[in-house]
């Protein structure tokens, strides 16, 4: 219905001529390529051109440049390459390494400055210590611990006065008390046990501060100065040199990008000796521009074909949808992409998805936000779902002028959806709205059918001809039954259509037929045997599918019920918040009630709105499109995606 009309193109040339086209090749932007491999194993003697690409690990150093240097190198659009791969990779890795080897100076000059500052925090809090830290750690016979204790932690160590140990506060400070501890070596495993279970946090003064910590802090304030100083030449030495080499890294980094490319599209490249071919599919009228690409370059054939010319390749299916059709693709892709050639059901999922949920959610106030969100995010946003937004909130303002709501106030001209007398009614009318979107799944499956001569499916399936014998004549015999109680009378009509002489025909011959698909297939279609494994295992087998078939006829219909259910749910809700309204504010206008009304409608459309689309999407999905669509196609992707924008 909307699958955009595509030709399968071979362009061939010569091995001499393979970089002239690839450099044309790759700034193709709505051609799908098709890959060597698919085609080299099909014929004996083809080759592929695919290789290790020799740029990638140039890419990454060139990423290691830009990151050491702090700026991002532009890519020039230059479609030339004037310096040979060896010039290249040599400028790039001595460029690296010389990178290297300063990022390694800042990063160590970076550890050492953040040493120097975490050694200055720790000698804050024991700066009043006045004796010198070479000789308090150098102890032979004793152990010093420095560190912090919370001030909780304080008081309860007068329960432990008899413990070999010296306790020395020096500072207190948000919650912890900074203080050391002596203890003798005989006892320090007990003393370290008895002020870890008061949770001490022991510090390490580095080896490199000495004196006592006034003097020390003098000295690594001094060193911390320089090595700043020295970190900020090293760091304009970097950024000096990146000044004098970027205009060259800019021009090598756009002959490594597009080497890049034209290694990637290589893969695309099937070898036929001395000559070589590119086979992929481009739109019908994207042609004249695939000319023009390849205009005035010699010893070049375009071959254009149908699409399907080709058996070896499938290929790939472009959507092609307008309006408010086209963001509906999006349900269409979740599912599956028709196959090429197939039917598209975008405009049929959008037009019946749009009905339901416009059953389910009628209100024209909250229609109406709906439409303007999605206008919105799909004007502004480009969101796909803000295009369906669109038609749903079309759909459930038309429904809510049906049903008389408007911002869940009711305006009963028509009928009361909350009224007993009308609930019946209403369940049945959704039911047989299902059972109409069934029966017009299975004419679209007929028709599908029919066009691609699967004439088993055609016949014997239970969403093919005898399926849709089978499940109209039982919705005819049953549907005056249950209209019987609002149109007496209508009894005798389904006693009538329930005769014999109808029932073995319309009822019975279907179903057997149903039965039989696969002996019948195997027989009349195929030429084998109809029950090659007996027909016990035949018969208990194609029992049970029978069974799940017409259960799912039941299932299937009644599911439809839902749709009632949620018109329902949707007023039954918006109910409640009119009478927490009232019970809140009486009165039209009382800004309380304003409120609570707001806030409703809000919740509302969220919630509901969510459940809606979610039970929308599920009958389509499992109602609908299980009975006639199959998926399985390829999506059409331009060459410029695959192996640009790298």
């Amino acid at each position: 219905m909307a699958i955009a009309k595509t030709k399968l193109i071979n362009l061939s040339s010569s091995i001499d001529n393979i970089d002239n086209v690839l450099l044309r090749f790759i700034d193709l932007k709505d051609f799908h390529p098709v890959l060597a491999s698919k085609i080299v194993d099909t014929v004996h003697g083809l080759t592929s051109f695919t290789t290790e690409n020799p740029t990638s690990d140039l890419i990454s150093e060139i990423k290691s440049i830009e990151e050491a240097y702090g700026f991002e190198l532009p890519v020039n659009e230059i479609r030339i390459v004037e310096d040979d791969m060896d010039n290249i990779r040599d400028f790039v890795k001595t460029t690296y390494e010389k990178i290297k080897i300063t990022t390694d100076v800042v990063k160590n000059a970076e550890e050492r400055i953040k040493k120097f500052e975490e050694a200055l925090i720790q000698l804050n809090y024991i700066e009043s210590l006045d004796i010198s830290l070479d000789d308090l750690f150098e102890t032979k016979y004793v152990a010093v611990r420095v560190g912090k204790i919370p001030i909780d932690s304080i008081e309860r160590l007068k329960y432990y006065k008899s413990k070999p140990y010296v306790f020395k506060s020096f500072k207190v400070d948000e919650g912890y008390n900074w203080c050391l501890y002596i203890t003798t070596n005989e006892y320090e495993r007990e003393v370290d046990n008895l002020f870890s279970s008061l949770f001490f946090e022991r510090i390490r003064i580095p080896n490199f501060v000495h004196g006592t910590p006034a003097t020390a802090k003098e000295d690594l304030a001094a060193e911390l100065t320089l090595a700043k100083s020295e970190l900020e030449k090293v760091k304009q030495q970097i950024k000096g040199f990146a000044e004098e080499q970027s205009d060259r890294l800019a021009t090598i980094k756009s002959e490594i990008m597009l080497l890049n490319e034209m290694y990637e599209a290589k893969k695309y490249v099937v070898g036929m000796g001395e000559r070589f071919q590119i086979s992929g599919f481009m739109e019908e009228c994207d042609i004249d521009e695939l000319y023009k690409q390849f205009k005035g370059l010699d010893d070049l054939e375009i071959t254009i074909m149908p699409a399907d010319s080709d058996k070896r390749i499938e290929p790939p299916t472009k959507l092609h949808n307008k309006g408010l059709f086209k963001p509906f693709e999006m349900f269409t892709e979740m599912y599956g992409l028709p196959k090429y050639g197939k039917m598209d059901p975008t405009k049929i999922i959008a037009i019946t998805y749009s009905l339901l949920f416009g059953i389910m959610f009628g209100d024209m106030g909250q229609g109406f936000l709906f439409m303007v969100a999605g206008i919105l995010l799909y004007k502004f946003k480009g969101m796909r779902l803000g295009g369906i937004a669109i038609s749903l909130g079309i759909f459930s303002m038309i429904f809510g002028a049906v049903y008389g709501s408007l911002f869940g106030y009711e305006f009963h001209y028509g009928f009361n959806i909350m009224h007993n007398a009308y609930t019946m009614p209403m369940l049945m009318i959704t039911v047989g709205l299902g059972v109409l979107l069934i029966l017009m799944s299975m004419v679209i499956n007929i028709i599908q059918r029919i066009k691609a001569k699967e004439y088993p499916e055609l016949f014997f399936s239970h969403n093919g001809i005898c399926g849709l014998i089978f499940y109209g004549f039982l919705i005819a015999g049953i549907l005056p039954m249950i209209t019987d109680m609002m149109l007496p009378g209508m009894l005798n009509l389904s006693y009538n259509i329930m005769k014999i002489y109808f029932v073995i025909p319309f009822l019975i011959l279907p179903l057997i037929l149903i039965f039989l698909k696969e002996p019948i297939t195997r027989k009349f279609f195929e030429g084998h045997k109809m029950f090659p494994n007996g027909f016990l295992g035949f018969f208990i087998e194609s029992f049970f599918e029978l069974f799940e078939i017409l259960l799912s006829y039941i299932t299937s219909t009644i599911s439809f019920m839902r749709v009632g259910g949620f018109i329902i749910s949707h007023a039954g809700m918006m109910l409640v918040f009119t009478v927490l309204k009232d019970m809140v504010s009486p009165g039209a206008l009382n800004p309380m009630g304003i409120i609570v009304m707001v806030i409703g409608n809000l919740f509302v459309m969220g919630l509901e709105g969510l459940v809606v689309g979610i039970q929308g999407l599920r009958l389509e999905f499992y109602e609908m499109f299980s009975r006639y669509y199959e998926g399985g196609g390829i999506a059409f992707e331009a060459s410029k995606k695959e192996i640009g924008g790298i």
